[in-house]
């Protein structure tokens, strides 16, 4: 790193604007110390003083010095193109733990106390009375978080707080907070066994691809929810859309589809036991300042020649 170039300029690349507003995102980096220019398809001039942040990849970025993809999933990046030309690429990871989880939390209250059917019934101006059984406290039901990085341990810690047991699924058996019982990705058969959530909050990877499936979910107990908030392919979508058929599983809180957006003709916007939100689990108000507060702190590590964080190419 010592011997690279120094940056001279930040290209924010126009695809940001599908995630966050991108002269809120210029102006939340007012700090840096070089100036920061919006570059469109039609500028792809760029040399090892640039440093370019993206939400969207294009085959020309490589020609920079440094390239921040601007959110966690970088699967669409080519990291052998980056490892070819020895351009650091990075990735958001690590700042979504408070949003993400306060997602899932909301997705398991509303199953719980049955608010998405209230809304549902509001909609049609109906008091509504559920049969009995169905509403129930989260307190004292177990949650499986599947993955404890950044959002799962996030997911854990909310879980943990509204006084549920928190069991998880990760490779290494180190001690994680919130959790108390944590499994190998070969024993995921038993952790999801009594669960009465079952949160994905893995990456995507080839050994990730299509994990719940037809056999995850038979192993599911019939009143249990999976809640997707990882990336579409991690859940078999048609085994999902068969299991939630045959009540094989109670519903799913879903945020990540194979397809972005989710197509109309999809089964899945039919099930009152499914919800929906279209990839807004790292949304909020302030994400720009999260993620401008991410490049500059990776762009202080670039220009003092000090390792980057969140590098994976």
């Amino acid at each position: 790193m010592s011997e690279t170039e120094p940056l001279e300029r930040l290209c924010v690349h126009e695809s940001i604007d599908e995630k966050v507003p991108i002269d809120s995102f210029i102006d939340a980096l007012n700090d840096l110390p070089v100036p920061v220019e919006v570059i469109g398809d039609d500028d792809p001039e760029l040399d090892e003083t640039d440093a370019v942040a993206s939400y969207r990849p294009r085959e020309w970025f490589p020609d920079a010095g440094w390239v921040h993809c601007l959110r966690a999933g970088y699967d669409e990046f080519d990291t052998d193109a980056y490892e070819s030309t020895g351009t650091p690429l990075t990735n958001s990871t690590g700042i979504h733990g408070t949003t993400v989880g306060e997602l899932v939390a909301s997705y398991m209250l509303m199953f719980a106390r049955r608010m998405h059917v209230y809304r549902d019934q509001q909609n049609q101006r109906q008091w509504y009375d559920p049969p009995y059984e169905q509403p129930f406290t989260v307190a004292g039901e177990t949650v499986c978080v599947v993955g404890l990085g950044t959002i799962g341990r996030g997911v854990a810690e909310y879980a943990d707080g509204m006084g549920m047991d928190v069991i998880g699924v990760r490779r290494s058996d180190e001690d994680v907070r919130h959790v108390s019982t944590i499994y190998s990705p070969a024993d995921l058969d038993e952790a999801i066994d009594e669960a009465r959530f079952v949160v994905a909050a893995v990456p995507k990877t080839p050994e990730t691809e299509g994990m719940f499936s037809t056999a995850e979910f038979e192993q599911m107990r019939d009143d249990a929810y999976l809640i997707n908030v990882a990336r579409g392919p991690v859940v078999d979508q048609h085994a999902l859309v068969d299991a939630l058929e045959d009540d094989v599983i109670a519903g799913a809180g879903l945020d990540v589809f194979e397809t972005e957006p989710l197509p109309e003709s999809s089964p899945l916007w039919d099930f009152e036991e499914v919800i929906i939100s279209p990839h807004e689990g790292s949304t909020t108000n302030r994400y720009h300042h999260d993620l401008a507060e991410l490049v500059e702190e990776i762009f202080d590590q670039y220009q003092s020649g000090n390792p980057l964080r969140n590098r994976v190419a």
